[in-house]
């Protein structure tokens, strides 16, 4: 390492009242219940770290190490991160927008999905902290990532899932080689039986003890898309939200290299994107309002997003709204409609995630909140794999012949220019 880390990330605070606890494997603040989340000395941070010297590192969200909350080398997930920033000049046109970019976690290493961003910080300081066994609570892409990261790591894994999630993302958890634990219920409910389980086995739950270190994986996401677009934040970044964490630490991700000195403090907003079937931070949005109404039985195509009680729904609606952000909400049809509108533009298949981003990003170009000149990266964070079944039913089918030239010709008749050899 060129610095010594441990003396940038100093100390976990309560992000309600502020008060400092050590850097242990500690999520609540016993004074007030508030979450608590990583703290480090920005000035001792940007006298450090350069462009240069980010630029001479190995192409991975460790790059920006010193912004994140480990106090030696990663041990997890080295390769992680630094997917691609896709120009997407065909999709801008059908949004109705002059500069687009998509931001791909749809190949990330290793599991296709941004969730192996936190994981790897998350395990990396677990191996810190001494623990052997590590668990989570999922709506599958995090399951994914903690069975194969820990698998590689030589952990033992227990993930719990809601039992009805897709085929793909379960079979993406056992192949690994964990635990997989279904539980008959809602995601809010797989999650307070973790809550339990972490306290009675002093496991390590990297969505529950786990959280603080966890979180700031996200952020390198946001660190990313700036580096990427040359060291300058995009005017507007439209975000999933499950949890709303990911757009709470994008956010957090753009104010820390303005903070540091690495990118100019201009103005950015952040639009959060959800289903219609389980959007209570959406909603909360549209009210005008701090209250994030839970969604008792979420009802969406889009599992990865159905978590009706969002642990940052509040820090997420006031993330929007203090960047002058918004949110929308989308059916399951329009999801399908998105996830088929960015392959056929850009050659990217989502998960029904990504579906909910770009159909929110087509509502809020339509309802002239996104500003159509602006910059704009959409965040798409899982891979169409996982989810095939969405879209299965509404792609067509094959168009079936016989290893015959003329039975090719006269199918495809009406599509051929003729050339003469």
């Amino acid at each position: 390492m060129d610095t010594n880390h441990n003396l940038f990330f100093t100390h976990l605070r309560c992000r309600e009242c502020g008060h400092q606890y050590p850097k242990q494997a500690i999520h609540i603040c016993e004074f007030d219940f508030g979450p608590l989340e990583a703290a480090y000395d920005y000035a001792a941070i940007g006298r450090a770290l350069t462009r240069e010297i980010i630029a001479r590192r190995p192409q991975t969200m460790w790059r920006y190490r010193e912004l994140l909350p480990i106090d030696g080398e990663p041990t997890v997930g080295t390769q992680v991160g630094f997917t691609p920033l896709v120009r997407a000049d065909r999709l801008a046109r059908k949004l109705g927008l002059r500069e687009l970019y998509v931001k791909n976690d749809t190949v990330n290493y290793p599991t296709l999905s941004f969730k192996d961003r936190v994981v790897s910080v998350a395990l990396s300081r677990a191996r810190e902290l001494g623990f052997e066994t590590v668990a989570c609570a999922s709506t599958g892409n995090l399951a994914n990532s903690v069975a194969a990261n820990a698998a590689s790591a030589g952990l033992k894994s227990y993930v719990l899932i809601p039992a009805d999630l897709e085929t793909s993302k379960v079979l993406g958890s056992l192949v690994y080689g964990t635990n997989v634990i279904g539980i008959h219920g809602a995601y809010d409910q797989v999650n307070r039986l973790c809550s339990e389980i972490a306290g009675k086995y002093g496991w390590g739950f990297v969505n529950v003890n786990l959280r603080p270190y966890y979180a700031e994986g996200s952020k390198t996401m946001g660190f990313e898309i700036a580096e990427q677009l040359g060291w300058r934040a995009p005017r507007q970044t439209v975000v999933p939200m499950a949890s709303g964490s990911l757009l709470t630490k994008i956010h957090k991700a753009y104010k820390e290299l303005a903070a540091i000195g690495l990118i100019e403090n201009t103005h950015f907003a952040v639009y959060g994107a959800q289903a219609s079937g389980c959007s209570p931070i959406s909603e909360a949005m549209k009210k005008g309002s701090d209250l994030v109404k839970p969604v008792a039985k979420p009802r969406t195509i889009a599992k990865s997003l159905a978590i009706g009680t969002p642990a940052d729904g509040y820090y997420a609606v006031h993330a929007m709204r203090d960047t002058a952000g918004s949110a929308e909400d989308v059916t399951d049809e329009e999801i399908i409609e998105g996830i088929k509108l960015l392959a056929e533009c850009e050659g990217i298949f989502a998960e029904t995630a990504g579906g909910v981003t770009v159909a929110c990003a087509r509502k809020l170009v339509a309802s002239g909140k996104l500003d159509p000149n602006a910059s704009t990266v959409l965040c798409i964070t899982g891979h169409g794999l996982k989810t095939a079944e969405a879209v299965a039913e509404h792609c067509g089918t094959p168009r079936l012949i016989n290893p015959s030239l003329r039975e090719f010709e006269l199918l495809v008749k009406d599509e051929l220019t003729t050339v003469v050899v």
